[in-house]
């Protein structure tokens, strides 16, 4: 794929890849593996923990100053993600999703885009058919294998150290958005 080689070749997205990241106006993001390192932490009470990128939050706040919706996408069902939603006023929160790509096709619909105006990010199988559909897809350093060879753009970070950020700078400087 021509935009694969574009993207992974440099270190600064070349012509073809900016004018994808150009049109982008759904920024979508799996949870675990993706805006968490896809850890799982259990305390003794029963608790479960997750850890967040402050960055990539400041990276999802940006995106909704340049007026792109962002999206979380998810398979999981936690309290946790809801916060962090939340604190980030994500208008699109959906949990306990099995079927990723029709979600992400009606949430498209719902704002008058289409599939080649969403970004994805996803690190797992369960996100394989999603980026495949979408007009950017992306993947943390240590997305699987599979997802790897079927996205656009393999991060340098990993999940949870900053891919998400990564990826929102690419959108935010092809769309010509000041970060400073």
């Amino acid at each position: 794929m021509a935009v694969r080689s574009a993207f992974q070749s440099t270190t600064r997205p070349g012509k073809v890849a900016r004018k994808l990241l150009s049109q982008i106006r759904l920024f979508a993001t799996d949870v675990d593996g993706v805006l968490t390192d896809g850890g799982m932490y259990y305390a003794e009470s029963g608790d479960e923990w997750k850890k967040f990128n402050t960055r990539d939050g400041m990276g999802i706040k940006l995106l909704q100053r340049a007026g792109i919706i962002t999206a979380i996408v998810t398979q999981e069902r936690t309290k946790l993600v809801a916060r962090r939603a939340e604190k980030l006023t994500i208008p699109e929160l959906h949990q306990g999703v099995m079927d990723k790509l029709s979600l992400v096709r009606d949430m498209s619909a719902r704002y008058g885009l289409t599939l080649s105006q969403v970004a994805y990010i996803g690190d797992d199988i369960n996100d394989l058919e999603t980026l495949k559909a979408v007009g950017f897809s992306a993947t943390p350093a240590d997305g699987m294998p599979q997802v790897a060879a079927a996205v656009d753009y393999i991060c340098r970070k990993k999940g949870g150290e900053g891919a998400v950020r990564e990826i929102i700078e690419m959108i935010l400087d092809a769309q010509q958005h000041r970060t400073q």
